[in-house]
């Protein structure tokens, strides 16, 4: 009994020195991540900096080894450039599909099953985490995969990247007539009504924010029909803000987005051909817009594989320079912009191509970046823990090899280390560069 009771005492002595260097340096969870220069997102370049993290958030940005804890894990990427981990808004994470010969890809994308179409997708979510996004905002998919997609992802059981969800997005009926019993599909609503019911369906299921589609345009189709009117588009924006959730409405053409920012959409997703007086009201209100250009340029690239009929690169051709046009004047204009790629299909991985346009739209590779960073974060709400490397933010980092503010190309193509939530998901490091 006795050398039980000395047992019990030299055990809490052990536990008290443990507490005692837990409470010193946070334990194991302490890192320091050391930068040869930092663009932290809030307006600074920093040389010779460490980013102190504390589990999965970031305690101190310094320039000062000394105020690193002692027994800090220090990883040495003194060699790149950090930048915080990088905001796509407007994906579709369960769209993926890998080339199988000789089968387009829309076939394959025909009948999904769940359960294999999220396994498959964990592939798409690794290829975004490598191109330094560690956040997206996810515009649509299926039998709410998303939602399942996201809950994997941050019960740890699934590697990708953080993801806001809308579940289904709310579209007008768009198929033949069928005799019998034909349940509508999900997210199928027409009129004012039929609207509430099928944003407030979203917001039970789980859903984060709204997407609408408010006009025509997908894939390889660049026409942009107007396809709800003001009164469904106000129907939805209110009932969502009720919520306390933010809307997305996809439109293609200009009458879409008109009616879209009139009724108070928090973003505006592909619009082309805006009027200068939507371009204003848009400014005037911060409603955001999400150009989307690069995906016209996958859809080039890769149309013969994805199924698309004869004339397709034309199309998309003629479209992309007006999309850039908008872009560009928008930008002059005041209006927010954020990076969204609408990634699909073999797209993921290239998500951070769009900034290459924002630079051809005139924006200097920081203004860029900034579509990538804290815009996102606000379009969000996430502004105080997404988008800039600073005290009480979450610990999301990007190394890259160069310097990206000389250089939008560098953040396309040399991106070799990421962290997310304080854990390193990417490292495509020379060496180990790392000390205890």
């Amino acid at each position: 009994m006795r050398l039980s009771r000395i047992a019990f005492a030299v055990l809490m002595v052990l536990v008290s020195m443990h507490a005692l260097a837990q409470e010193k340096t946070g334990g194991k969870s302490v890192k320091a991540v050391h930068f040869g220069k930092l663009w932290d997102a809030k307006g600074k370049v920093w040389t010779n900096a460490f980013v102190v993290i504390d589990s999965a958030k970031i305690r101190a940005v310094t320039t000062d080894a000394s105020a690193i804890p002692a027994g800090a894990e220090v990883i040495d990427l003194s060699r790149y450039t950090g930048l915080p981990g990088l905001i796509d808004v407007h994906t579709h994470m369960t769209f993926y599909t890998d080339e199988t010969p000789g089968v387009p890809m829309l076939k394959q994308m025909a009948n999904p099953v769940p359960a294999i179409e999220i396994f498959l997708a964990r592939k798409g979510a690794m290829r975004t985490l490598e191109a330094g996004v560690t956040t997206v905002r996810d515009l649509g998919s299926d039998q709410y995969m998303d939602i399942a997609m996201r809950d994997l992802i941050n019960r740890g059981e699934m590697v990708g990247p953080r993801m806001f969800v809308v579940g289904y997005g709310l579209y007008i009926t768009n198929t033949p007539y069928k005799p019998g019993l034909n349940p509508p599909a999900g997210g199928i609503a027409d009129g004012v009504p039929e609207v509430l019911r099928v944003v407030r369906q979203q917001i039970a299921a789980g859903a984060d924010l709204i997407k609408m589609y408010g006009s025509t345009g997908t894939d390889d189709d660049v026409t942009g029909f107007e396809t709800y009117n003001y009164e469904e588009m106000k129907a939805a924006v209110d009932t969502a803000h009720q919520f306390g959730k933010k809307i997305a409405i996809h439109s293609y053409g200009p009458d879409g987005a008109r009616d879209a920012v009139r009724a108070g959409a928090d973003s505006i997703e592909h619009a082309t051909d805006m009027d200068d007086a939507t371009i204003h009201d848009m400014a005037k209100r911060g409603t955001f817009y999400v150009p989307t250009i690069d995906h016209n340029r996958y859809y080039i690239d890769n149309g013969d594989k994805i199924g698309y009929a004869p004339g397709y690169k034309e199309r998309l051709q003629a479209f992309i320079p007006r999309n850039l046009e908008t872009a560009r004047k928008a930008f002059r204009a005041g209006v927010k912009i954020a990076m969204g790629s609408d990634a699909i299909y073999t797209m993921f991985g290239e998500n951070t191509r769009e900034l290459g346009w924002f630079v051809k739209a005139g924006m200097t590779p920081e203004q860029a970046l900034r579509t990538a960073t804290s815009n996102p974060a606000e379009l969000l709400g996430k502004e105080k823990e997404l988008g800039a490397v600073a005290p009480g933010y979450l610990a999301d980092l990007v190394a890259v090899d160069g310097d990206p503010l000389a250089d939008i190309n560098v953040v396309l193509n040399n991106v070799k280390w990421v962290m997310k939530d304080g854990a390193v998901v990417v490292n495509r490091r020379q060496g180990t560069e790392r000390s205890h």
